[in-house]
């Protein structure tokens, strides 16, 4: 087979992997080599569906010796199956870099034989781009739970970051959909590139041209939709995976049916849930810069995100009593958790408002949006004059929506701010 021919079927079959990252590198460029990892140095595309995508993304082969009910690569679906040489997609990539197609290469792969046997086959690709070709941009390559610690390792060392896919957000589902892996077998790669990586930074504050371990760190995907795990469960398992393993990022995979499964949703009719996948991003956002912790954003009476609002504005809703936040007074933390203001405006408040008071226009002169923001806050102890609004009319507002019945009698403490709330 043509190497163009094997380019459009494994491109292809790696649409399924979320990369929607730039490189968390700072490596500039070197003398005799080729490429930059500069943080500008990743351009970002995007797909058909959406979806923000970066650098050759690509599968080693096609081939797998799992099968995996989701997965379009599963050894017992009928597609096309080819494999490229190291040689093959170290020379492509090359050729596609020098054209100035690619900033850089995401590389991943079905397991082809064995966890091993293919680990090895992506390491030798990355050797030749890295010693031969002399290649200096920024690689993202995908760690084979169950392959060889050592095989690993060699892998990281090669590679800016390393992702191993937690596929699916319980252990039950992996077992019914996923039988050939095993929870254990994941998350053991997932705590070696921790480590791998936290030794590596202490060895070059001794020396610093020690070898870089995973430079950018490590990240992980898991698919939404296609098993009924609520969106608190994988919140909570997105929290507890940040805080155990330290990941860069976690990305969401609205499931997309490609093939029928007893235990998977009919493909007939089924329409993948992307806004479900988006709600979970902006939850992912609110953990990870804004100071909230999974329990706090979803609960067990409250287990799956309201699809009509954004994360920030949901919670809001659900705790009045936390409103309204004077600017003028209220500290960093309690400023980043009113809907419509973020980091950047919520630093910018801070900062303005040592050299005096700052009034609505004064917001607006700041950067700070004030279409859902002014109805959580007070300047000087006033809402934005002539504002009406009540628990009801305020939810219509957020969403968009024809009146929703809600549940929090604590909203009438909001309409008594200040007289100006009806």
């Amino acid at each position: 087979m043509e190497v163009m021919d094997k380019l459009t079927i494994l491109a292809d079959a790696a649409k399924y992997d979320a990369a929607c990252t730039s490189s968390g590198v700072t490596r500039g460029g070197r003398p005799g080599s080729i490429g930059s990892a500069a943080n500008s140095g990743c351009c970002h595309t995007f797909s058909a569906d959406g979806r923000c995508v970066s650098l050759l993304k690509v599968l080693y082969t096609n081939h797998c010796c799992y099968d995996c009910a989701y997965c379009v690569n599963r050894r017992s679906n009928d597609v096309r199956r080819t494999a490229f040489t190291p040689r093959e997609l170290a020379e492509l990539t090359i050729q596609f870099y020098r054209r100035n197609y690619i900033e850089g290469l995401f590389l991943s792969s079905a397991v082809l034989k064995s966890p091993d046997y293919t680990t090895e086959r992506m390491i030798e690709t990355l050797r030749l781009l890295r010693a031969e070709y002399r290649f200096n941009g920024y690689i993202h390559a995908k760690a084979i739970p169950g392959a060889d610690p050592g095989l690993t390792n060699q892998l990281g060392l090669l590679a800016d970051r390393l992702s191993v896919n937690i596929e699916l957000p319980s252990e039950a589902s992996l077992r019914l959909l996923a039988p050939d892996k095993t929870k254990a077998a994941i998350l053991r790669p997932m705590a070696q590139i921790r480590d791998g990586a936290a030794q590596s930074k202490a060895e070059l504050k001794l020396y610093r041209h020690a070898p870089r371990f995973a430079p950018a760190g490590q990240s992980t995907q898991m698919i939404v939709g296609a098993t009924p795990e609520s969106d608190q469960h994988i919140l909570s398992l997105t929290e507890g995976l940040y805080r155990r393993y330290r990941l860069k990022r976690v990305f969401f995979s609205a499931y997309m049916p490609v093939s029928q499964h007893k235990s998977l949703p009919a493909p007939a009719g089924f329409k993948p849930p992307l806004l479900r996948e988006h709600r979970l991003y902006q939850a992912d956002w609110l953990l990870r810069f804004y100071g909230f912790r999974a329990q706090e954003i979803l609960d067990d009476s409250h287990p799956n995100f309201d699809t009509a609002l954004d994360p920030k504005s949901d919670w809001a809703l659900r705790h009045p009593e936390f409103f309204p936040v004077e600017v003028n007074r209220a500290d960093y933390e309690a400023i980043l958790r009113v809907p419509g203001i973020g980091v950047r405006g919520a630093k910018r408040i801070v900062t303005a408002r040592r050299y005096g008071p700052i009034s609505f226009e004064g917001l607006k002169r700041l950067g700070v949006v004030l279409k859902r923001a002014q109805y959580f806050i007070t300047c000087s102890g006033r809402m934005l004059p002539g504002l009406r609004f009540g628990p009801d009319s305020l939810y219509r507002r957020l969403a968009g929506l024809e009146r929703v019945e809600l549940s929090g009698a604590g909203w009438q403490q909001l309409s008594l701010f200040d007289g100006n709330v009806g």
